[in-house]
């Protein structure tokens, strides 16, 4: 194999501060295939917490990842949303592979040698922009799943991100009562246009109707559940202050250190209000004895297929334009939704 290849990478030196190095890419391993990698996606949550610093000290980056297992200190590499084609294998036996798009949970970097383990397969019907948001459509389906939505419910999504937007368009093939998507930034919500949704509106509007129906119905009345996928502690508690009588709110945003604080000692309490911790890393333990990761995974492509969410892909940087890419994302995140970074010769940058 040729030792003398160069890859670059994407690397977090400290908050607020990346950097794109290229090095020598180094030797495979046993039972390991070359991918070029094509596209990555930012997954905008998680990565900001990196960029800014927020994310707690000595926990994993991820321990279900084999590439993310080390612990939370710079300098990092980080992402996990790869799109690529195998072009080598250290092994005859592996040969198959080669010519194969594939997915890998790895970080942000051009080329790399992995474990044949690591790879999934991209199906034919599925583009390589679609199949960038492989983790973000696994994350929704996770939330849904949690959430157990009921025919006829209220269900309301709060924060209008990447994950949100596959969460509602997952909840907009339900027979729900009513779908509300709550988003603070008018051009978020505009992205959302295109879902069937009976209300789409920024959560203090629909706070104050909420408020309004409430002196005329009773402290009871609320949504049957919500799912904040926002990002911000704040959204919490207006989750909370949304939610009616033995209410569900499934809690899908990861806050990193930022501290969140609650009001749990006047509706919350009375009013039996339900949290659920969602993670994506495992599945749900009351479907683990029926579901493992490929079922999921097969469900996470067919999703896809329907949704097609490259539609949300708001800005692509060439790996060389990394730190312009993350400063964009933490000033002016209103303006940004899904960012991806083109590793292809002759790709162009589409960020002004």
């Amino acid at each position: 194999m040729n030792s003398n290849l160069r890859q670059q990478r994407i690397i977090f030196q400290a908050p607020y501060q990346v950097e794109t190095i290229t090095e020598e890419l180094p030797h495979p391993q046993a039972n390991q295939v070359r991918v070029r990698v094509l596209l990555s996606g930012i997954s905008p949550g998680t990565e900001l917490l990196v960029y800014r610093g927020q994310f707690p000290p000595g926990v994993p980056l991820d321990e279900n990842i084999t590439t993310l297992a080390q612990t939370a200190n710079y300098p990092l590499a980080y992402g996990y949303a790869l799109v690529g084609i195998v072009e080598a294998s250290v092994s005859p036996f592996l040969a198959e592979w080669v010519g194969r798009r594939v997915f890998v949970f790895a970080a942000h970097q051009s080329v790399l040698w992995c474990d044949v383990a690591q790879l999934i397969p991209i199906p034919n019907e599925i583009s390589d922009e679609d199949a960038v948001f492989f983790p973000n459509m696994e994350t929704a389906i996770n939330l849904v799943q949690d959430l157990q939505p009921l025919i006829g419910e209220e269900v309301v999504v709060q924060g209008l991100g990447v994950v949100g937007l596959l969460t509602a368009a997952l909840l907009a093939q339900f027979p729900l009562g009513r779908l509300i998507a709550l988003e603070p930034a008018e051009q978020r919500r505009n992205f959302a246009s295109v879902l069937l949704l009976d209300k789409l509106l920024p959560p203090n509007e629909f706070l104050s109707r909420i408020a309004q129906e409430r002196v005329q119905l009773g402290s009871a009345y609320g949504v049957d559940a919500v799912v904040e996928c926002s990002g911000s502690p704040a959204a919490l508690q207006q989750s909370i202050d949304m939610a009616g009588y033995a209410g569900r709110v499934v809690v899908g945003s990861w806050y990193g250190n930022k501290v969140v604080t609650l009001d749990l000692g006047t509706r919350f309490h009375r009013q039996r209000i339900q949290l659920i911790s969602s993670q994506v890393s495992h599945i749900s333990p009351k479907l683990m004895a029926r579901w493992d990761k490929k079922r999921l995974q097969t469900i996470v492509w067919q999703q896809i297929e329907r949704i097609r969410p490259a539609k949300w892909i708001t800005q692509r940087f060439k790996p060389d334009d990394a730190e312009k890419a993350y400063r964009l994302l933490d000033q002016d995140p209103q303006d940004t939704l899904q960012i991806v970074f083109d590793y292809q010769v002759g790709g162009k940058s589409n960020h002004v």
